[in-house]
């Protein structure tokens, strides 16, 4: 199974895990539409749209670079017309952006939260309902959400509900449009990490840089990404995946080579996962 010659819609792929994906899929010689805000890099977090489509295509892909607010509907469907039109099509829908304030619900900006929910569950529904029509006319189509399972363990609202509301709406989502798009062979999971992944999100909103000793790199993301995304048929759909665990079904029992650093340090489980 390969990626060749398929087009891949990937929101947030400036860099860390939709970076990631983007350049796995590269490999194949796929064609990669790196949607994302940043047209420039940030001084903190790195990557631009440019920089990634760069990497993409000295990987051996084709690239597209589209600066995009995926609040945005209007210019949603903007990008998703002109992505079909460049490419002729779109067979994978990846829906990487997001956005993350672990607060409970007394301290939280209403503001704050309003943007969590629109960069992460509504901006689901909006991308999808936008790829659909192209996603119809693929041989293989795919949405995949990087969203946790549901796990409704109280630990996981009781210090900041409003973001664990936004991601855990992102996989109803997926259970639902499974269920929606079934008639159009549309394979629709979520994906989600079992450890902390090496990116900024960690970086910036967990605890800094020195958690990188108990975290993996976001290659293991892409790597079990590809499993689903290779995929035929709808032989994987309606499910809300743990990394570890796609990769342990495809034969993969090793998995030291994905932790960022050589230390000593036990591995952080994620938030959502059960121990």
């Amino acid at each position: 199974m390969s990626l060749k010659g398929k087009t891949l819609f990937i929101t947030g792929a400036s860099r860390g895990i939709g970076r990631e994906i983007a350049l796995k899929a590269a490999q194949d010689g796929a064609n990669i539409v790196i949607a994302a805000k940043s047209a420039e890099e940030h001084p903190k977090l790195g990557g631009s749209i440019y920089t990634v489509a760069k990497e993409v295509e000295e990987a051996g892909g084709q690239a597209l670079a589209i600066q995009l607010d995926v609040r945005d509907q209007d210019a949603v469907a903007i990008a998703m017309k002109q992505a079909a039109e460049h490419f002729g099509g779109i067979d994978i829908l990846i829906n990487n952006a997001g956005a993350i304030k672990l607060s409970g619900v007394e301290l939280l900006d209403p503001n704050r939260f309003d943007l969590m929910y629109q960069i992460n569950t509504r901006a689901v529904l909006v991308c999808s309902q936008a790829a659909l029509p192209y996603l119809k006319n693929s041989e293989n189509p795919h949405i995949l959400s990087l969203s946790p399972p549901l796990n409704l363990d109280e630990k996981w609202f009781a210090s900041y509900a409003p973001y664990t509301i936004t991601k855990y709406g992102m996989s109803m989502l997926t259970i639902g449009m499974n269920q929606e798009f079934s008639n159009y062979g549309v394979s629709v999971n979520s994906l989600w990490p079992r450890t902390i992944i090496a990116t900024a999100a960690i970086e910036f909103s967990l605890g800094g840089k020195q958690l990188f000793n108990q975290a993996r790199k976001p290659n293991i993301m892409a790597d079990a990404a590809y499993e689903i995304l290779t995929s035929q048929k709808r032989a994987i759909t309606g499910r809300l995946i743990i990394d570890e665990e796609i990769l342990r079904e495809s034969g993969v029992t090793d998995f030291s080579e994905y932790r960022y650093a050589e230390s000593e340090e036990q591995l952080m489980v994620d938030l959502f996962v059960k121990e």
